[in-house]
């Protein structure tokens, strides 16, 4: 075990710690007490000076929970409508501008109504953390993605809500738990749902059988989120050791035949145990002399791994021992599954027998050794390799030493023969280097044989004939075999770091070409070049134009074409974020295997891979390779999305710019002269009192006079220059003052007035409630047709709704959110004519007092203009 801190354990740390915590209340099913628990512990942060908010709680009526909720700030939710419902949701803007210490949020595994910033509410939670806000959740485990199909075989019931087990990574768990005899009490008492309810529930779903099924599986979700927290710790800090509160099982496999066996004993280890396990093969330098055979057994292997639900790892190191020892070490593993081989004995003296070398290694470590089927399944060697290497490396050796028997005999005069023995370390040492340890230790023992033969007296025999030869024939052997020991070692050792050098310059490189590119064109040619360079495969990219996807660039650039189960693969892989294609799990039929670049932005392209000669594009020794390009190929078309969308943004920033001066210009230069027009049309009207002429210029300035108001009140909206001035607001006061200013607009029509004098109070900006009435009412008495005007007010459960409602032809479909554009245009009861500001103010107004304001068809026809207030 490395005795540093682990670089990834420590970055997780720091990415933890730059974040808003999480903490999950876990329980095995409703009415555990989660809710009750999270709760109780958020007002024990509450008495100790932490500013705590409630999100959103789910008190189902209950009055020991709303007793709870009550010291709480509870933060009003925002009405979503859907399909003529109105849904309550969790407001995201609203916590995120509070910015609370710790937020307390019910349900995490809930699905936003649509039109909501996330689809989910554990997005919300993501972004509430990302802003640096702790939170406190509550959730049930048949919500976890990975235990999804497991709880569906045991209760029957398929849960369609689901939360990712990423989530639990770097929170806190805390398990909330109760009996299944208690928590059926509890549900025969009413305390979890109506008794209607509760009799189907304890007819189905909250059987003994299921709680008991669903509460191991909670206990055992908790206990690995508390082992991989410990684990983390422990590799940030560098403390050695199994520290086995959880099993964690290792298998490792070979090129050699049973490999698959291993894997299978392995699954079933860790079934039986209900721990993580993981596959590894230790590359050696010996895997550059492995025959195809063996490449595809051991791709076959790390396949089945994969399929069975383990993790793969494929680690290069200098030796099996050295390796595996490592990252048993790094795993943390408990439970070690290797196989027994029938080696030859030289092998086992090259590289040491790997099951006694883990069992005098592994302290602590359960080691499962398991027969080899080579009993049974032999592998036949070719006749012409034999058991060292290769024999052009052996024959190598032979010439090296047959030099250093020239040089020596032409050096002899020189210095003798007590120096010529040195000269024979030099082939032992370049052959060693060059080709292994293998042909070294052939080459030192005919370099042994050769200065016995020509250079020890007798000469050109065998025989020694004094003591002293005989020590210096064994003591040149002996030092020969160890330095081709050593420099086969070191051989090994460069061999490795070339390799991975040269896999992380081609990435590099790869993420400098990607880099160059700056556009979606050439930045997907450059991503099918480099990976049909790397992988040796035919490569396409495909993104979404015009609703369907289409390529945009391959390598070679005559890739072969795709059919229909190809097509459908690829929108598989783009609608699910997963792969597809040969070789998956899904649509295996096709000729391609596409893989999605998933990005915080959503898929953005789709790879197809297709190797040439028919097999599987990738090996499982590979996918790693591939996973890295297909980040950095994903990173580099979201960088260009988001280049694009900052483009945009800047353009719509000038012309919002443009137009903002453009509209402060026009409202400021005319109300000088305005004001100097109204001047002498109200001199003209006293002079002549009797002209009709003149009460219509009066109304026309009037009129006038509004729109420029509306100029600079939208200048000011758009600018963030609105100051609020919250007070208690009496809503018949309020609609009674704008319907007096607008006497003369309203002249002649009749108006309803149905405002109820017992409405409570309202907390707004009188200033701003007033504009807001005032554009309601005149596009009401504009546009609504000849019929009555309504103002209409009623108590709602979470606010007063304050309705303005004419009788004209309603509003077309479609058009109630962009009604509220600015300058937007229509037909319909609301847009026949006008400046198109009114409705884009009071939605200004409105969104600056945090009052939901929107537009809908009125039951009985016409249109309907609301705003919900909060009570004081």
């Amino acid at each position: 075990m490395n005795d540093r801190p682990n670089p990834d354990a420590l970055l997780r740390e720091a990415r933890r710690e730059a974040r808003g915590r999480l903490k999950i209340f876990l329980g095995a099913a409703p009415g555990v007490g989660k809710t009750f628990e999270m709760l109780r512990k958020g007002a024990e942060r509450l008495h100790a000076g932490t500013d705590v908010v409630v999100g959103v709680v789910e008190t189902h009526g209950r009055a020991e929970t709303e007793a709870l909720v009550a010291p709480f700030e509870v933060l009003p939710r925002k009405a979503v409508e859907h399909q003529s419902h109105r849904l309550d949701e969790m407001d995201l803007d609203a916590i995120l501008a509070r910015r609370p210490a710790l937020v307390l949020v019910d349900e995490l595994a809930h699905t936003n109504a649509p039109g909501c910033r996330h689809p989910k509410r554990w997005q919300d939670v993501e972004e509430l953390r990302d802003a640096g806000i702790y939170v406190y959740t509550t959730l049930n485990v048949q919500h976890v993605e990975s235990l999804n199909d497991v709880v569906a075989s045991v209760t029957r019931v398929r849960v369609r809500e689901t939360v990712p087990d990423a989530i639990f990574d770097d929170a806190e768990i805390e398990l909330v738990d109760l009996p299944p005899d208690e928590l059926i009490d509890r549900l025969k008492e009413g305390k979890v749902y109506v008794p209607a309810e509760a009799s189907r529930a304890l007819a189905h779903f909250f059987s003994k059988a299921n709680l008991s099924a669903l509460r191991e599986m909670a206990l055992r979700r908790a206990a690995l989120s508390v082992d991989r927290a410990m684990l983390d710790h422990l590799d940030a800090l560098a403390v050695p050791g199994t520290f086995a509160a959880g099993e964690r099982v290792l298998v490792a496999v070979s090129e050699l035949p049973g490999g698959d066996g291993l894997v299978r004993a392995g699954k079933r280890l860790s079934d039986a145990l209900k721990a993580p396990w993981q596959v590894v093969f230790i590359e050696t330098p010996r895997a550059e002399r492995f025959r195809p055979e063996q490449r595809h057994r051991v791709a076959e292997t790390l396949q089945l791994a994969t399929s069975l639900g383990a993790t793969v790892a494929i680690v290069p190191a200098a030796t099996v021992i050295d390796g595996l020892r490592t990252h048993l070490a790094g795993m943390r593993a408990t439970q070690l599954v290797i196989g027994r081989s029938r080696r030859s004995w030289w092998f086992e003296l090259r590289h040491g027998s790997v099951v006694e070398s883990m069992l005098r290694a592994s302290q602590g470590v359960a080691v499962h050794v398991l027969p080899s089927t080579e009993e049974r399944v032999r592998e036949r060697r070719p006749a012409a390799l034999p058991a060292l290497g290769r024999w052009q490396e052996h024959l190598l050796g032979a010439l090296a030493v047959a030099l250093t028997v020239i040089l020596g005999r032409l050096t002899l005069p020189l210095i003798g023969a007590g120096g010529t023995d040195l000269l024979f370390l030099l082939p032992v040492i370049l052959i060693a280097f060059r080709s292994g340890f293998g042909p070294g230790v052939s080459t030192a023992m005919i370099g042994g044989l050769a200065y016995n033969f020509f250079f020890l007296p007798p000469l050109y025999t065998f025989t020694i004939g004094e003591p002293q030869s005989v020590l210096t024939f064994f003591v040149l052997t002996g030092i020969a075999m160890f330095t081709a020991n050593l420099t086969g070692r070191l051989r090994t050792r460069a061999t490795l770091g070339t390799r991975s050098a040269q896999e992380n310059a081609a990435i590099a490189a790869f993420g400098q070409a990607l880099a160059r590119a700056s556009d979606t064109e050439s930045t997907s040619r450059v991503v099918c070049e480099e990976i049909a360079r790397l992988l040796d495969v035919s490569v396409l990219l495909l993104i979404r134009r015009a609703g369907a996807l289409t390529r945009i660039a391959s390598c070679p650039e005559d890739a072969p074409p795709m059919g229909a189960v190809d097509h459908a693969a690829a929108e598989w892989a783009w609608s699910s974020g997963e792969a597809g294609g040969v070789g998956t799990g899904t649509l295996i039929a096709a000729d391609w295997q596409f893989h999605p670049l998933r990005t915080s932005l959503g898929v953005l392209a789709v790879i197809g891979l297709a190797a040439p000669d028919g097999r599987e594009p990738i090996t499982p020794d590979r996918a790693l390779l591939l996973s890295t390009l297909l980040g950095q190929a994903a990173l580099a078309h979201e960088r260009l999305r988001l280049e694009q969308d900052v483009r945009e943004v800047s353009v719509l920033r000038e012309r919002d710019r443009l137009r903002a001066a453009l509209l402060s210009s026009i409202g400021h230069d005319l109300r000088t002269p305005l004001t100097s027009v109204a001047a002498a049309v109200d001199a003209l009207a006293h002079a002549h009192p009797d002209e009709p002429a003149t009460a219509i210029a009066r109304a026309e300035v009037a009129r006038l006079r509004r729109f420029l108001d509306n100029l600079i009140d939208m200048v000011r909206i758009d600018a963030g220059a609105v100051a609020l001035s919250l007070e208690p607001i009496d809503l018949t006061d309020a609609a009674a003052a704008a319907v007096h200013d607008l006497r003369d607009v309203l002249a002649g029509r009749e108006l309803v007035l149905r405002v109820p004098p017992d409405l409570p109070l309202v907390r707004a900006d009188p200033r701003l409630l007033h504009h807001i009435l005032l554009n309601l009412l005149s596009n009401a008495a504009v546009h609504g047709g000849e019929g009555p005007i309504e103002i209409l007010g009623e108590r709602r459960p979470d606010a007063v709704r304050l309705a303005v409602r004419d009788h004209g032809p309603g509003l077309p479909p479609g058009e109630e959110a962009t009604i509220f554009e600015t300058f937007a245009r229509g037909t319909g009861s609301d847009r026949a004519g006008g400046s198109g500001l009114g409705l884009a103010i009071a939605k200004g107004f409105a969104g600056a007092m945090s009052a939901p304001i929107r537009a809908m068809d009125a039951e009985g026809g016409g249109a309907l203009f609301a705003i919900d207030l909060q009570p004081v």
